[in-house]
């Protein structure tokens, strides 16, 4: 595991609150969040619940990022724009093909596979433990304003400006070799 900060060059952010019912924070994610290349692996994105946002809160997005994979990039899984702030949790299985679980007006943009939906996990055999870090991200604006078709590095750049807070949850995983 290295010891890439992803959030080091970023503008500081107020935290706050991020649980879920699929994954506990610092413990691995369950078989169902590793990739469906992967035996018994489902892509099936977790399920989230967060509190606490800061004050002026407009929107929200969520991504789910690998520092670790060995890209020199890492690799991002989910990402998520446009969460109303009136919406605090997204169900488990939320980021389907059809984001049939996200909110009106909410989008997902494709992820480091070009899909527009959750990727789980598939850390490299041999690899040693990867972390994911599932974040929510409590914006100043609506609508962030990226095309539905953008990277999540693009929203992660257009983001920083607008960013009010953070709330993290990491969760692990492993290939044996």
């Amino acid at each position: 595991m290295s010891a890439n900060d992803p959030f080091a060059r970023l503008p500081e952010a107020a935290s706050f609150t991020v649980t879920s019912t699929t994954v506990t924070d610092g413990a691995a994610w369950g078989r169902e969040q590793f990739s469906s290349g992967v035996p018994g692996g489902k892509d099936i994105s977790p399920q989230l619940s967060w509190s606490g946002a800061p004050e002026g809160t407009k929107s929200y997005a969520v991504t789910v990022y690998d520092p670790d994979a060995p890209t020199g990039s890492g690799f991002w899984h989910w990402a998520v724009a446009d969460i109303p702030a009136a919406v605090t949790e997204l169900p488990e299985g939320a980021g389907d093909d059809t984001g049939s679980g996200l909110p009106e007006g909410a989008f997902q943009l494709p992820n480091d596979v070009r899909a527009a939906r959750f990727i789980g996990a598939a850390p490299p055999a041999g690899h040693g433990p990867h972390r994911y870090f599932i974040v929510v991200h409590a914006l100043d604006i609506e609508s962030i304003g990226v095309p539905a078709d953008a990277t999540p590095a693009l929203l992660g750049f257009t983001m920083a400006g607008h960013t009010l807070g953070r709330a993290v949850l990491t969760a692990t995983a492993e290939t044996p070799a």
